[in-house]
């Protein structure tokens, strides 16, 4: 039996607009993962962040596209836990509730005091007072590894397949009547993305007049808007793209660190040119809610240049099972209870643009069902631990899906950053600072703290 104070209170910040769930009610997913058996979470499709108690254990759930942080925060007569997508809300919660109850709780708070679930596993709290308590995480999805035969038109076919699947049930939630935006780049998994959206609407009987493709140009620069012009021309689908011009003074690196909640560099640029591309999309079309986009397409097919990251090496890469999108795993000395890691980490970068502009976004390939597919990929057998293969392996695999699903001829071209493309490079030298540390001492300075160590 459990000794200590009983549970004060769970507060539930989080927002049940972000739960976008195909196959079952939110309540019903609710009780998955509440329950014992955290294995049945796998069931639920779509995107979620879900709170269940039952009396002093909490369980928590997300996907790999929704964050979801918690803090218990101590008073006298028990704890409370504070849930919510933001490091923000559990500060201002604080600081509200303290106001209401005369007591200075904001004292308590430090941003690495908060913690956030990591994608794929249910968290469980008991919650029972002091000392604070240790999480338990249990996975929920643990897809089988090289599955599949190493034949490229087969892998590429099943993947596009699952992409194709999870997108139909996003397209069949929506309005009939909602305009969809593509964050379209012209790269490999913006185009694919693209292609089969557009693929789906005509085959379902949809009007593509809804559809649009939305380019970031940075001061009327940058090599994206080029590109994407040259991917939809190729096709004869010219007339989807819709350039998004934004001046370079619009873009306060400082706001970005704050609506992001993170230091890592690579993050922050790329949250910079996402809530760049939302505020114009926004500034245009002041009702428009749903996005859709290609996050998660580099982590599934190990596309990132190993050479830049000095932790890595192929063999680290290939032997650890979704390795870029949850980082060294919740076991291990390198995870962060802070942050988390891999895209389970840099999702805010998508998700905080999107929220904090009104648009509710998706991503096909952060789906379990895709990244099933893309784990049971024969990575060593195909590449032989070689690099430029590996590098190669991701326009072969999307081009030849793309093919056989929808029937177009992708074009496929070099792999570029978004914070890359988007902008010339000169202007992005001006924009951001090369040092780690600049983007540490902007999350220092901007909330108020010492500089993070998780």
């Amino acid at each position: 039996m459990h000794s200590g104070y009983p549970v004060r209170e769970v507060v539930d910040l989080t927002d049940e607009s972000h739960n976008t769930i195909f196959n079952m009610t939110v309540e019903e997913a609710r009780a998955l993962v509440g329950g014992d058996e955290p294995d049945r979470v796998r069931s639920i499709e779509g995107n979620f962040a879900l709170v269940a108690q039952h009396g002093h254990i909490i369980r928590m759930a997300r996907s790999l596209s929704v964050p979801m942080r918690y803090f218990v925060a101590k008073k006298a007569d028990g704890p409370s836990l504070v849930v919510a997508h933001r490091i923000e809300d559990i500060r201002h919660w604080l600081e509200e509730h303290g106001r209401q109850v005369g007591l200075p709780m904001i004292d308590q708070f430090h941003p690495t005091y908060t913690r956030m679930v990591p994608a794929h596993h249910v968290t469980e709290i008991a919650l029972v007072g002091c000392p604070d308590p240790s999480p338990k995480h249990e996975r929920f999805f643990a897809p089988k590894r090289e599955t599949l035969a190493p034949d490229l038109d087969a892998i590429g076919e099943a993947y596009i397949r699952a992409v194709a699947d999870v997108t139909r049930k996003w397209l069949g939630s929506l309005p009939d009547d909602a305009p969809i935006g593509v964050c379209f780049s012209g790269g490999i998994d913006s185009g694919a993305v693209f292609l089969v959206t557009y693929h789906l609407m005509l085959s379902l009987g949809m009007n593509p007049g809804r559809l649009k493709a939305f380019t970031l140009s940075i001061d009327e620069s940058g090599e994206d808007l080029v590109q994407a012009r040259q991917f939809l021309e190729t096709l004869d689908l010219g007339m989807f793209l819709e350039p998004i011009d934004v001046p370079s003074s619009s873009i306060d690196l400082n706001e970005v660190v704050r609506v992001a909640e993170d230091y890592k560099p690579l993050d922050i640029q790329a949250a910079a040119m996402t809530l760049a591309l939302c505020r114009g999309i926004r500034q245009r079309y002041p009702s428009w809610r749903h996005l859709i986009d290609g996050d998660g397409g580099d982590e599934n097919l190990k596309d990132y240049p190993i050479e830049e990251n000095p932790e890595l090496t192929i063999r680290s890469v290939l032997n650890n099972s979704m390795l870029y999108h949850e980082g060294w795993g919740v076991d291990s000395i390198k995870h962060s209870l802070v942050y988390t890691g891999g895209l389970s980490r840099g999702c805010t970068r998508t998700f905080a643009a999107t929220s904090l502009t009104g648009f509710e976004s998706f991503s096909p390939f952060t789906q379990p069902d895709v990244i099933e597919v893309a784990e049971g990929i024969p990575f060593i057998e195909l590449t032989d631990w070689d690099h430029d293969r590996l590098y190669k392996l991701k326009g072969e695999v999307v081009a030849r899906g793309i093919k056989a699903v929808t029937g177009l001829s992708m074009p496929v071209f070099e792999k570029r950053r978004f914070q890359h493309g988007a902008v010339k490079a000169d202007r992005s030298r001006n924009l951001f600072p090369e040092s780690p540390q600049a983007y540490r001492r902007i999350f220092q300075t901007v909330f108020d703290a010492e500089p993070a160590h998780a």
